[in-house]
């Protein structure tokens, strides 16, 4: 499968809220954690975020923020049907050939340590670097792409 890419418009809100609450809930429940739409709105509205696309069908989004130390995944997202067919790979290795471009120290997520994921983003050259609550921080620094 090819995939690609493009910046996400207000008219993709609706598909990534309902796509990140399709995939996550159980986490949410699990760990006893309020699900809000309008927090979901708000966060939206304060990062980049690019859709992924298959041909035409948009098959996830990823959702990005950025400071000083890190260029941050704040969501990663894919539809279950594209899921296990490199959507969330190559994302993730679209996003970290930013954080070099950028000359950002590190890519960083936050995952929930019983998500499958986990698996995913250790692949990716992604190490826990700390835990809080149920949460894994993760990193991948841009340094060993020299090493």
């Amino acid at each position: 499968m090819t995939f690609d890419w493009r910046p996400a418009t207000s008219g993709d809100l609706d598909f990534a809220r309902e796509l990140t609450c399709r995939n996550m809930l159980r986490y949410y429940i699990q760990n006893d954690l309020l699900w809000l739409d309008e927090a979901f709105n708000v966060a939206w509205a304060g990062r980049e975020s690019r859709v992924i696309v298959c041909g035409d069908l948009s098959v996830g989004y990823v959702s990005l923020s950025r400071d000083a130390r890190a260029l941050y995944i704040r969501e990663l997202h894919v539809l279950e049907a594209f899921q296990g067919q490199g959507a969330g790979s190559w994302a993730i290795d679209q996003v970290f050939a930013m954080a070099c471009k950028e000359r950002r120290p590190a890519l960083r997520l936050t995952v929930f340590e019983t998500n499958p994921a986990k698996a995913l983003y250790e692949r990716k050259g992604l190490k826990v670097v700390g835990q809080d609550e149920c949460f894994l921080r993760m990193q991948r620094d841009v340094d060993e792409l020299h090493r």
